[in-house]
């Protein structure tokens, strides 16, 4: 079986030489730029392992290192985040069951001495706000250093087929994708792939501790920065349903990864929930790629995301069932069906409106949760804001944190869009070098235009409660400084 998409309306898939590795003693074929994720998927491979408690199969998820769906044996070690892991040639992978045992025999190594690097601006997070925040740095004259946990930079942007809105001037008419493109190509630092931090502490500077996958295994990094900013995103939230934990089942920025980042086709019929502009364009990316689209459920009784977004696949003719949620996934390893139910105005079901799809994909798209676990670990206050995703670190109109000289930006800091997260990139670099006396002039001209941006892109009806939020925060860092 092969899954991978060879025509594409939009996308043209630079996969790179064949690799050959091995899957259970199978010889399977990947390319290298796959993950081992994702070429397994490619194969038909759905189930890479059973749960440590009650061995039920988990498989391919999140597709970007946030949870631990995809943990494999590689090479012998258990545990492998294969998502994020590129496959090579002769690696040897197994189906992990439970928690995975390390290998019978193991070398004994002397202990790991870190590698020792200093920078000026260290910027955790190479989405849209740190690529950005890096350019807008190096315009002031800063040293910069960014570091990401996947092996490849542009976050969220890179599977991003639709084209944004907005102004001229502001990447509108533009796909996601380019816009990835473009931000690769002005940036002109260094970028440290692959990098999962594992620590920090406060010295007479900022020390971050990180861990990087290599060819010949991993290393340890001790990163000195003068300041940081923390773009580490978001993850998506989950689901509680009747068997939700099959492969088959899978969050929708996954989906995207697969069908966009690697060009393979994630099922035949899908079963899309939320109908927020996440699921909304996610069906319309389901229907470029061959996927036929059978439903999309929500469960609040109007539809979430843009009405140019749902009349787009509303012509496609896509169903969009509102009062409706999923209540079970049908199948024994993998999903071979759905079954919705409809909900009162109590979000109860109603008995007698249950419906079965023949679906072998469902799609989660019930909003995001920033990532925000590093700067909770290195001290910042926390505040919860509903609007913005849930806890996020009590910041600035500057992005600083209640930690002098740690800034942040993008979903961190509260759920917005990819044009939002570039501007508080711009933000929290001019802000630095607003404070650092990095061409300051220039600096405090950026933030001016960069605010200004905000505020309009904020006052429409379907940010307000974002703009509401963020002055909250707001208030909360000057009551606390």
């Amino acid at each position: 079986m092969n899954n991978r998409i060879w025509n594409h309306p939009v996308l043209d898939f630079e996969r790179g030489e064949k690799k050959e590795f091995y899957y259970n003693g199978q010889k399977l074929t990947g390319y290298e730029n796959e993950t081992i994720a994702a070429a397994l998927f490619a194969s038909g491979v759905k189930v890479f392992r059973k749960g440590p408690r009650l061995g039920l199969p988990r498989g391919w998820f999140c597709g970007i290192g946030k949870c631990s769906s995809c943990l494999m044996k590689v090479n012998d070690t258990p545990n492998v985040r294969t998502c994020t892991t590129m496959v090579e040639e002769g690696m040897r992978v197994e189906a992990q069951e439970g928690k995975g045992k390390p290998p019978h025999h193991i070398e004994e190594k002397t202990r790991s001495e870190f590698e020792e690097l200093n920078t000026q601006l260290l910027i955790i997070g190479a989405g849209p706000a740190g690529l950005e925040a890096g350019i807008t740095a190096e315009k002031l004259g800063m040293n910069t250093l960014i570091i990401d946990e996947n092996p490849k930079t542009g976050g969220q942007l890179v599977k991003q087929t639709h084209k944004f809105f907005g102004e001229n001037s502001r990447e509108a008419g533009t796909r996601g994708t380019t816009i990835a493109q473009d931000l690769q190509k002005k940036y002109n630092g260094t970028v440290l792939p692959n990098m999962t931090v594992i620590g920090y502490e406060k010295n007479q500077k900022h020390t971050t501790y990180a861990q990087q996958k290599t060819k010949n295994g991993e290393k340890l990094l001790r990163i000195q920065a003068d300041q940081i900013i923390v773009t580490t995103g978001a993850r998506e939230n989950y689901l509680s349903f009747q068997n939700n934990y099959l492969p088959g089942v899978y969050a929708a920025g996954g989906v995207q990864t697969l069908m966009n980042t690697y060009g393979i086709k994630p099922g035949n019929k899908a079963l899309i929930v939320g109908s927020g502009n996440v699921g909304l364009i996610l069906a319309y990316q389901l229907l470029q790629a061959g996927v036929k689209v059978k439903a999309v459920a929500e469960a609040l009784p109007e539809i979430g995301g843009y009405l140019v977004h749902s009349a787009k696949i509303g012509r496609q003719g896509v169903p969009i069932l509102t009062n409706h949620t999923i209540k079970k996934a049908k199948g024994e390893n993998h999903v071979t069906g759905a079954v919705i139910t409809e909900l009162n105005e109590d979000f109860e079901s109603i008995p007698g409106s249950e419906k079965e799809l023949d679906v072998d994909l469902i799609c989660i798209a019930v909003g995001l949760t920033p990532s925000a676990e590093l700067l909770f670990q290195a001290g910042c206050e926390k505040t919860y804001q509903k609007s913005l995703g849930g806890w996020i670190p009590i910041h600035n109109k500057n992005m600083e944190t209640t930690l002098n000289g740690v800034y942040l930006a993008g979903d961190v800091s509260g759920i917005e869009e990819a044009t939002a997260a570039i501007s508080e990139g711009r933000i929290a670099a001019a802000s630095i070098g607003e404070k650092c006396d990095q061409k300051s002039k220039k600096a405090r001209k950026i933030k001016r235009k960069e605010f200004k941006h905000l505020e309009k892109l904020r006052d429409s009806s379907f940010l307000k409660p974002v703009k509401k939020a963020k002055k909250e925060v707001w208030k909360e860092w000057e009551n606390k400084n």
